[in-house]
């Protein structure tokens, strides 16, 4: 199942498969900037960090200065560290390989596949036909509001799966 790792008590939340997908996008990059592309807590996205450091999909990258090819969200072409900055590891990119996002969806909302892609396509929760535990759900998730809009999570994480 997509939700657990093999090999890993993880059960993977969609603020790991975030951190992981921006991870894939950047190349590497720090806690607060994924905070703030991503409009989740600070603590929110550290617990995300520590969870798949432990797991094994993310480490630390070395050195005390990074260069543009390598930290793509980077305007200049070299910066020095003033962050902890982190990347995929080799277990990460093998994973986000075979990563099925219908497979993962389904497994954490009746029907998830449909109701996120759907959830992309419209401007908040009212315009879908749904039971109010899926709209809890949503909340939970950090895809949705209190009132119902998308938040800006779920428009970066939709963003990165394409749909």
């Amino acid at each position: 199942m997509q939700g657990e790792q093999a090999g890993s008590s993880l059960k993977l939340l969609p603020v790991h498969l975030y951190v992981l997908l921006h991870l894939k996008k950047a190349g590497v990059d720090y806690a607060k900037m994924m905070a703030k592309v991503s409009g989740l807590p600070l603590d929110l996205i550290n617990d995300a960090i520590r969870d798949l450091m432990e797991a094994g999909f993310i480490e630390r990258d070395p050195g005390s200065a990074i260069k543009r090819s390598k930290a793509r969200f980077k305007k200049v072409f070299e910066v020095h560290k003033h962050h902890t900055y982190y990347r995929l590891s080799r277990k990460g990119e093998l994973f986000l390989r075979s990563f099925d996002p219908r497979e993962y969806f389904n497994s954490l909302l009746p029907n998830g596949w449909e109701v996120v892609r759907a959830l992309a396509e419209r401007r908040n929760v009212n315009e879908l036909d749904l039971d109010m535990e899926t709209v809890e759900d949503l909340k939970v998730y950090r895809f949705i509001t209190e009132k119902g809009r998308k938040t800006e999570f779920f428009r970066v994480l939709s963003d990165f799966l394409s749909f």
